[in-house]
């Protein structure tokens, strides 16, 4: 089950022509762009509503992680029945697809405020979710086509950074929306029908912002549909659902997924503990709506490295530069972890620098050579994003268990230490 460039005789009947791996189709990198910049702001958003229902639902670290979890299992269940489809219907068509199911999902808080039900916000974040996984199974092969081979690194690295500056602009509006209205009485101060009242009034935030976000997906959704038939030149390779799997028997590729969710996994966790993590008195001592604007300088420096990074992917090895950055966010988390004030909150926020190139990097190290299956290596790429699911969870519960958010995060750092050694691993091409 792949995507790949059909050979094409004649420009007049196949505008956007296949040279030999790629197809030429510059004007839909503007597309792919802005389908970047959606998914990643609306993931980024996560980290502004994690503390929002920690505390209307008086919740531990652990089950305020359930967010992530939820969110993030996403990728798990839909990655290869996803890719699956956009193999069935094209990328166009499961672009507007996962749109219209990003914009579901956003519908979906509708009831979750009005139940005030923590249990139903899961599932609207799971729905929602769904929709950003279809869209990334569109995005990641798709910009590595419209390009040539050699400067793919360097193209979905720049792609990357329109993710970033998504999950830049997000936070900054959504804390701004969302954190600022927290009430000054604590929920675990009510119960009974006061308590009900108070979740669904506060909720009601949230609710205003993914309503704005359901119209604006489903104005993309329009557009892109009138494009439908834009793209040319796609071919599908016959797989079983499953059939991406086999790919993982491949040491480089194998070796690529698990680093993918681990790096995934990592971003998430420490991402999901920022806001919390600066409100603590020995860090920076902020409250909710002035760390949650700050999570914007952890994404925003993510945006500034790819931008950068696209252009030093172009003239030193990918690996070297991954195995660089994993062992700089590795040093930024000991720095954090053992310092307090501005340094501490400031050495976590700049691990956003570090992240800028690791995804991009890992999946086009991971994906070389993959030719016509590259949607197959797409698919199973997107099942070890689950890895925002687990350790993010895992890093909750190491919280709770120690009482330490400094201590919770060894779990991030051992994950970029595994990273660093595939960034060696693959520092030839394949």
């Amino acid at each position: 089950m792949a995507l790949a460039p059909q050979a094409s005789n004649s420009s007049e009947s196949n505008p956007a022509e296949a040279d030999g791996n790629h197809i030429d189709a510059p004007e839909l990198r503007l597309f792919v762009m802005a389908l970047f910049f959606i998914f990643g702001g609306i993931t980024s958003l996560n980290d502004v509503i994690i503390p929002k229902l920690k505390e209307l639902f008086t919740l531990n670290y652990t089950q305020a992680m359930l967010v992530q979890f939820c969110f993030f299992t996403a990728y798990l269940v839909i990655g290869i029945p996803g890719a699956a489809l956009v193999k069935r219907i094209g990328y166009m068509r499961g672009a507007v697809a996962g749109l219209l199911t990003m914009m579901a999902g956003c519908l979906l808080f509708i009831p979750a405020s009005q139940t005030a039900t923590y249990g139903v916000f899961l599932f609207a974040l799971f729905v929602l979710a769904s929709g950003v996984v279809i869209v990334q199974v569109v995005s990641n092969p798709l910009i590595s086509l419209l390009g040539k081979a050699e400067t793919a690194h360097s193209r979905l690295t720049f792609a990357q950074a329109f993710n970033s500056l998504g999950t830049t602009v997000f936070p900054f509006f959504g804390a701004i929306l969302i954190l600022g209205s927290l009430a000054s009485i604590s929920a675990d101060q009510l119960s009974g029908a006061e308590l009900d009242a108070y979740r669904t009034a506060e909720t009601q935030a949230i609710v205003n912002g993914y309503l704005g976000l359901a119209v604006a997906l489903a104005i993309v959704a329009a557009v892109v549909w009138m494009f439908r038939n834009k793209l040319q030149g796609e071919k599908h390779e016959p797989s079983s659902l499953l059939g991406g799997f086999s790919l993982l028997k491949r040491p480089r590729f194998g070796y690529g997924a698990l680093c993918i969710f681990l790096y995934v996994g990592a971003e998430v966790a420490i991402g999901s503990l920022i806001v919390n993590y600066l409100m603590q008195a020995h860090v920076m001592g902020l409250q909710e709506q002035a760390a949650g604007k700050l999570i914007g300088l952890y994404w925003g420096g993510a945006m500034i490295g790819r931008f950068i990074g696209s252009a030093i992917l172009r003239m030193v090895s990918p690996g070297m530069v991954l195995a660089f950055v994993s062992a700089g966010a590795i040093s930024l988390i000991l720095i954090s972890t053992n310092t307090s004030g501005t340094v501490s909150g400031y050495a976590l926020l700049a691990i956003g620098l570090m992240n800028s190139i690791m995804f991009p990097t890992i999946f086009t190290l991971a994906c070389e050579k993959l030719g016509s299956r590259a949607a197959d290596g797409s698919g199973i790429i997107n099942v070890a994003i689950f890895g925002g699911a687990v350790i993010p969870l895992l890093t909750g519960v190491v919280a709770d268990a120690t009482g330490s958010l400094a201590a919770a995060l060894i779990l991030p750092a051992i994950c970029y230490a595994i990273i660093a050694g595939f960034g060696i691993f693959a520092r030839r091409p394949a």
